[in-house]
């Protein structure tokens, strides 16, 4: 027996909302972040996305020295680094760290 739905409105799915793939976008802070004028954002966001570079390549040296824990630490600092660079850029952010490979 078929069943008819009706819907009224259109919820994206889970995984496809930006907060949840970007937990920091619910933080108040971010607003704040946001609030900054475009240069100043734009320096911090590039600190950011160097300090997940630096936070990435250390977690796989302390991976490779057998030191899981500290390993999590940095990839976490990483993950942080890079939702906040993201959180406060315009979008570009991707852009940018695809410059530098």
């Amino acid at each position: 027996m078929p069943h008819s739905f009706i819907v009224t409105e259109r919820i994206p799915a889970r995984s496809n909302r930006a907060e949840v793939r970007n937990p920091i976008l619910t933080l108040p802070a971010v607003a704040k972040l946001r609030a900054l004028d475009p240069d100043t954002r734009a320096l911090l966001q590039d600190l950011l996305l160097e300090l997940q570079q630096d936070a990435r390549q250390r977690a796989e040296t302390s991976w490779r020295s057998r030191k899981p824990p500290l390993a999590s630490y940095w990839a976490a600092c990483g993950v942080y680094a890079g939702h906040i660079a993201r959180a406060i850029g315009p979008g570009a952010g991707r852009i940018r760290s695809a410059r530098r490979r």
